[in-house]
């Protein structure tokens, strides 16, 4: 379904929007506006997705019991000790 609908454009949208209409991009200005609105919606779409799987990771990793933490001091020390071994080595 089609609803007819009156916009305003800045001076700068009109000469854009007429432009890519003059290109043969868009078949017409409303047709730059709704590939406009369709692309907001998949941003929209694709931002809820990724907030949620944000949620869904935070939550999981408050589950984590504290036993099962790393220790961050074991976690590095063989990058620790590989940057030691580096600058101690002579350059040649």
């Amino acid at each position: 379904m089609t609803v007819r609908t009156t916009l305003s454009f800045t001076e700068r949208h009109h000469r854009f929007l007429t432009r890519k209409v003059g290109q043969g991009v868009f078949a017409s200005q409303s047709a730059a506006v709704a590939a406009a609105l369709e692309q907001m919606i998949r941003d929209e779409e694709e931002r809820e997705q990724a907030l949620d799987a944000l949620a869904d990771e935070v939550r999981a990793r408050l589950e984590t019991p504290r036993g099962d933490y790393l220790d961050m001091d074991e976690v590095f020390a063989a990058a620790r000790a590989r940057l030691d071994d580096r600058s101690a080595a002579p350059e040649g």
